[in-house]
């Protein structure tokens, strides 16, 4: 069974880890020896302090490979800051991002290799060849893209300022309403070697529960994505990231409220009407009405392993029910 992921953020870390839990203790030996591929948002991507930081895939390679901070969700885990702390000394800027010192020798192998003329696909096999975190982690693209905000800023000759969306996400907490936010050289950028092939040789394509705007959203940003998912044989199945008209965990309300969507379950599977087949909603959720969409309530929030494998389990079992249906059809 070979089965493509798209994912970014922390919930989608957390629902891959509980997607490889649930196919490693199934009792049917083709599940166990599902190959999982994951291609990962790199719009949150950034350079700060000369280093190449891609924060969705050291999620995932992090979270896999039995690295992650647990608590944050975030970097690594047991980690120091004394680079950090030199570099406030030193009045270096932002001081709002720190990176920890584990961290930044991911980030400097990373760095030389794209210095070096290394493409990031090429870079993230190498830092995986470390983790080793069981399934196949792609980046949406080798082109950078960058996420960017526009805010309002009445000081600014134009009345707005633009800012990278880290310093939205992170420094102000995505509290200041986002007039705009762009995908920066997602239109020209090139699916990376791979990503096409996992999403149409796919026989289960699964949207883990990350923001729809800056993370999956993104994704489909990138030109020859939302087609190979139109087009795919495989049923796609999402996880709705909203209960009860808020979102699991992060800001992403305030990600769809820039772009004009409603925080609901129903409201998000619209942004993937196109090419969805099987959505996950919470129980007592007003589910989205189309035709040919299969809509389940199930237990959402990823509160500990055993839940988390049991919606990954949840959302592969529909997945291989409509591909039967197809078959059968």
């Amino acid at each position: 069974m070979q089965v493509t992921a798209l994912a970014g953020g922390v919930g989608g870390a957390r629902f891959l880890r509980g997607l490889l839990a649930h196919l490693r203790s199934s009792a049917d030996p083709r599940r166990r020896e599902a190959q999982v591929t994951v291609v990962s948002n790199t719009a949150d991507d950034t350079t700060l302090h000369g280093l190449r930081i891609c924060p969705d895939l050291d999620s995932v390679m992090y979270t896999l490979g039995g690295g992650i901070d647990e608590v944050r969700g975030w970097g690594r885990g047991e980690e120091t800051s004394g680079v950090a702390a030199e570099l406030a000394a030193y009045g270096e800027e932002p001081s709002w991002f720190t990176l920890g010192d584990k961290d930044i020798a991911t980030h400097l192998v990373r760095t030389r290799m794209l210095a070096e003329g290394r493409t990031l696909s090429e870079a993230t096999a190498r830092l995986c060849e470390r983790w080793r975190p069981g399934v196949r982690l792609l980046p949406m693209s080798d082109d950078v893209v960058e996420t960017h905000v526009d805010l309002a800023d009445p000081d600014a000759p134009t009345g707005t300022r633009r800012v990278h969306f880290q310093e939205w996400w992170v420094r102000l907490h995505a509290a200041v309403p986002a007039l705009c936010i762009e995908a920066v050289g997602a239109a020209a950028a090139r699916p990376a070697p791979g990503v096409l092939e996992a999403l149409t040789g796919a026989d289960v394509v699964l949207l883990p529960p990350s923001n729809p705007v800056v993370s999956i959203g993104t994704i489909l940003q990138v030109p020859g994505v939302r087609e190979a998912l139109a087009g795919t044989r495989a049923p796609v199945v999402g996880v709705s990231p909203v209960i009860a008209g808020a979102p699991v965990r992060g800001m992403a309300d305030a990600c769809l409220a820039a772009i004009g969507v409603p925080t609901t379950a129903a409201a998000v599977a619209g942004l993937y009407e196109d090419f969805l087949d099987g959505w996950l909603i919470a129980e007592g959720d007003e589910p989205p009405v189309r035709a040919g969409l299969r809509v389940l309530p199930r237990p959402l929030l990823m509160s500990d392993p055993g839940a988390t494998a049991a919606l990954a389990g949840a959302a592969l079992d529909l997945a291989v029910e409509l591909d039967r249906k197809d078959r059968a059809a």
